[in-house]
């Protein structure tokens, strides 16, 4: 699969970004979320960080699915998300292509 990077800006709260791809001729708009996700949010005792983005992404929002952890730094995680009906949409033109 191939990849496109765009950098965001990071802070507090969601960063909802769309993107329209073609691909063979075909248009598609893509959803995707960016979320700081704080190691103090985490609100139960944790054995490690990944207890903690398990615990945190359990409660997400079930129209998104998970796409991409971020590196994480002292205080956060970034996490992309995207739409669940355009991950369904995006593997199949992957497939096509």
């Amino acid at each position: 699969m191939a990849y496109i990077a765009i950098p965001i800006p990071s802070g507090r709260g969601k960063q909802d970004i769309e993107i329209e791809v073609t691909i063979n001729g075909q248009k598609q708009a893509i959803h995707y979320r960016v979320e700081l996700f704080y190691w103090e949010d985490c609100g139960v005792p944790v054995i490690d960080r990944a207890e903690c983005i398990r615990h945190m992404l359990s409660k997400y929002d079930k129209d998104w699915t998970l796409y991409y952890i971020g590196s994480p730094t002292d205080e956060f995680v970034p996490i992309t998300f995207v739409k669940r009906e355009d991950m369904v949409i995006q593997r199949q033109l992957f497939v096509e292509a």
